[in-house]
């Protein structure tokens, strides 16, 4: 029997700040390391990243990550977690959070699927207590915390 499978994909790229709970999110058309970088800048110009007021994101050592092609905005450093390291990795507690309002469920288009997460994001991102218990680590600096 012929089988023609029929994929459309839809990537989150979720960033977190683990003192406050604050989330940032940005839908993207594919995972690359040209898409990463569009969402990083985008991110930094969210924040007002600048050598005046510098940001660290904290990495796992994904391919679109590491890639040559991501270069940080100015302002923005980049810090990489060892390699499978991803329990260490604060933003990777967000994932479960995101995939309650799609799990078990079929979506007839790729913008049935965005609406759902778009929908999933925007009840997320008030919820900074709740963001901030999952993703703030007992080590994380107490520096951190205050700021």
């Amino acid at each position: 029997m012929p089988v023609r499978p029929r994929y459309e994909w839809l990537w989150v790229a979720g960033f977190v700040e683990p003192a406050t709970g604050k989330t940032d999110w940005w839908l993207l058309p594919t995972v690359t390391a040209d898409a990463f970088a569009a969402a990083l800048t985008a991110f930094a110009a969210t924040i007002k990243a600048s050598p005046e007021q510098p940001a660290l994101i904290v990495l796992d050592q994904a391919g679109w990550h590491l890639a040559h092609q991501v270069s940080p905005p100015p302002g923005v450093y980049l810090e990489f977690l060892p390699a499978y390291s991803p329990e260490l990795q604060p933003a990777e507690r967000l994932w479960p959070l995101l995939n309650e309002a799609v799990a078990n469920r079929v979506f007839a288009t790729l913008a049935d699927l965005e609406e759902a997460i778009a929908e999933r994001i925007r009840a997320l991102v008030p919820q900074t207590d709740r963001i901030r218990d999952l993703t703030r680590y007992h080590w994380w600096p107490a520096e951190a915390a205050n700021a």
